[in-house]
């Protein structure tokens, strides 16, 4: 499959866009319906976790259905870590087209930083997550848009002094 940068690019602004505007409708229609959006621990200074099934994750959602029960619990207002809601602005940067993957050869490879500033307006605080993140796009038949299909999140600081949820990266 292809795509040029300039689409990709688009793609990941738009993405960043929704979340800050916690349009979340518009954020889950981006995701496939079996997309995987991980974000591993780190087993060492230097190694995060290579496998969500055996090995320890921040976050793993292994379809769209996580993706949306999630969603579903932060609008229900029954998420105590969601309540209020952290406000957020996503910046994203160094958006890198990737070789093909053979073991993804239906997917665009994606490359790109991120930082994410969160304000938390019950107890007045701030803070900056930021890393890198590679995703997995795909374009959907019907109407020939990308979509996402793999999200995969390497939080560099992540000693974390608040709450961390899917908004946040």
């Amino acid at each position: 499959m292809r795509a040029d940068l300039a689409e990709v690019t688009a793609l990941l602004h738009q993405e960043a866009m929704l979340l800050d505007e916690q349009d979340w409708d518009g954020w889950l229609a981006l995701y496939d319906e079996d997309a995987e959006f991980w974000m591993p621990a780190w087993k060492s200074e230097t190694e995060p976790t290579s496998d969500p099934m055996r090995e320890l994750s921040m976050i793993y959602y292994s379809g769209r259905a996580g993706l949306e029960d999630r969603v579903q619990r932060i609008r229900s207002g029954k998420s105590v870590a969601s309540t209020p809601l952290r406000r957020t602005s996503h910046m994203v940067g160094n958006v890198m087209l990737l070789p093909d993957d053979p073991a993804h050869a239906n997917l665009v490879q994606v490359k790109s930083s991120f930082n994410v500033h969160v304000y938390d307006t019950r107890a007045k605080t701030q803070h900056v997550f930021f890393g890198r993140t590679t995703h997995g796009l795909s374009r959907d038949e019907a109407n020939g848009a990308l979509r996402i299909g793999r999200k995969k999140i390497i939080l560099v600081n992540d000693c974390i002094p608040t709450m961390l949820d899917i908004y946040c990266v």
